[in-house]
């Protein structure tokens, strides 16, 4: 079942691979919040967000890309060489709690658009889906995945 939720208009620094999507995508986790954190830009309410930017069943896995992203302040300059930056498109949201676990993000991307649908909502293909890991679900054990809609 989604909530829906208005996620604001952001500036997001992230870290970019190319690649197939799985394990991988955990380590660029791992190095965006070490990152962060070296930066005093981790806090107790901050939210990584993981993007991932092709279709696996319409690109092939080498050349799929998946950003690793921290929400930062506009006032906050940005000094490492592999960090960029850009703006996230705000908007409305259709929000599904997932087991942070490979089978539950596996379990919860199946079928996603098609329950979207089934709850009357519709997929804005503009913006990215969102997954977002933060703090207080990572201690349940649970994450979210966002997904845009019209």
């Amino acid at each position: 079942m989604f909530t829906l939720e208005e996620i604001p208009e952001s500036r997001i620094a992230y870290l970019r691979r190319t690649g197939p999507y799985g394990v991988a995508n955990i380590i660029q986790i791992e190095k965006i919040k070490s990152w962060a954190a070296a930066n005093d830009l981790l806090r107790p309410d901050s939210a990584v967000l993981g993007i991932a930017l092709d279709d696996p069943a319409r690109t092939p896995p080498g050349d799929c890309r998946y950003d690793t992203c921290l929400v930062v302040p506009e006032d906050v300059e940005l000094s490492h060489p592999g960090v960029r930056e850009t703006h996230l498109a705000g908007g409305p949201h259709a929000v599904l709690v997932a087991a942070h676990t490979p089978e539950g993000l596996v379990d919860a991307w199946a079928g996603l658009f098609e329950r979207l649908t089934a709850q009357g909502l519709a997929f804005d293909t503009t913006r990215p889906v969102l997954e977002r890991y933060r703090p207080r679900l990572l201690a349940q054990h649970l994450c979210e995945i966002c997904v845009p809609v019209l």
